[in-house]
């Protein structure tokens, strides 16, 4: 059976799980709901994902929850492509950049930045003081990934990884904000980085655009 993916499109975690799926060239089908409105979840969402987050996932009755956990089940169940290096080292660098994206990104780079700076002057005004307070831990992260790409192609070696996988969609939301283009452009390893992975094709139709203003 295929695999099922539940969560909306719009989520940076889904789109982790998308883009590995599509990368390990994955038939999968997908549950859409908006996670922000109570009213449209899975009647079972809760007992799928006890915390009301986003991705949850399904195969062949084994379900799983948390996007890290979903992206090495799929990398290891399914044929294709690796997306883990083969060496101790090489998989300890890339889950040390998934823990640095998920605990020093996600939240400056994407709930603040992004959300401030992009999604809430739509509805109302930018939280300014958010924003400056984000941007040097943003700066920081971004400093961290370019100490550990160094001259490589992939953030975890040469080739595309769940540790790439995992990066994209936060560095795409980021990206739509002139902050996050500002900050990028002192990083030239991650500018060169951003301007090899946008190309791939996992990437390029896993993309969701913000919503108009």
């Amino acid at each position: 059976m295929k695999p099922v993916l539940l969560g909306p499109l719009y989520s940076v975690y889904v789109r982790i799980v998308r883009i590995t799926l599509i990368e390990k060239a994955v038939a999968y089908d997908q549950v859409t709901f908006d996670v922000f409105d109570r009213a449209d979840w899975p009647d079972d969402w809760l007992e799928r994902q006890p915390f009301g987050l986003v991705p949850a996932f399904e195969h062949d009755e084994f379900r799983l929850y948390e996007a890290r956990a979903i992206t090495r089940y799929i990398d290891e169940a399914f044929d294709g492509p690796a997306l883990q290096p083969d060496d101790p080292r090489g998989r300890a660098r890339m889950e040390q950049v998934i823990s640095v994206l998920d605990g020093q990104g996600y939240w400056p780079m994407v709930r603040q930045i992004f959300i401030e700076s992009i999604e809430r002057p739509r509805g109302g005004e930018a939280d300014e003081a958010a924003i400056a307070a984000a941007l040097p831990k943003a700066e920081r992260c971004l400093a961290a990934l370019a100490g550990l790409i160094g001259d490589q192609p992939y953030l975890a070696g040469p080739a595309f990884s769940r540790a790439d996988a995992h990066a994209v969609p936060m560095f795409q939301y980021f990206l739509e904000a002139p902050e996050g283009q500002q900050l990028l452009q002192a990083q030239p390893s991650l500018v060169a980085w951003w301007q090899r992975v946008a190309q791939r094709s996992s990437v390029q139709s896993t993309y969701v655009p913000p919503d108009p203003p």
